[in-house]
């Protein structure tokens, strides 16, 4: 099964958490802060979005940076993804 965002719509991959500190400190799964570094699996292709034209800056395979807690967790063949709009992505990272 694939997903094909709509619109504005991009589909993202978050990276993992950190288990440890820089001082080797393991942490508990409660204490992990939620990653903000993703890779895009598959993006929109854009168009009209409240009757403004959107042009898609981000493709599939970038690697960008999305807002703390926006968009939503869907879970497809054991794999968690996130769909979020372009404008909740902050950077592009390079």
């Amino acid at each position: 099964m694939t997903i094909k965002p709509l619109t504005d719509r991009v589909l993202i991959k978050m990276e993992e958490a950190e288990e440890t500190t820089k001082s080797g400190i393991l942490l508990a799964g409660s204490a992990k802060e939620k990653p903000q570094i993703a890779d895009v699996i598959e993006a929109g292709p854009g168009g009209i979005v409240d009757g403004k034209e959107i042009t898609m800056y981000v493709k599939k395979g970038d690697r960008v940076i999305t807002s703390k807690y926006s968009g939503t967790e869907i879970k497809l063949d054991g794999e968690e993804y996130t769909i979020v709009r372009q404008s909740d992505i902050l950077a592009i990272v390079e």
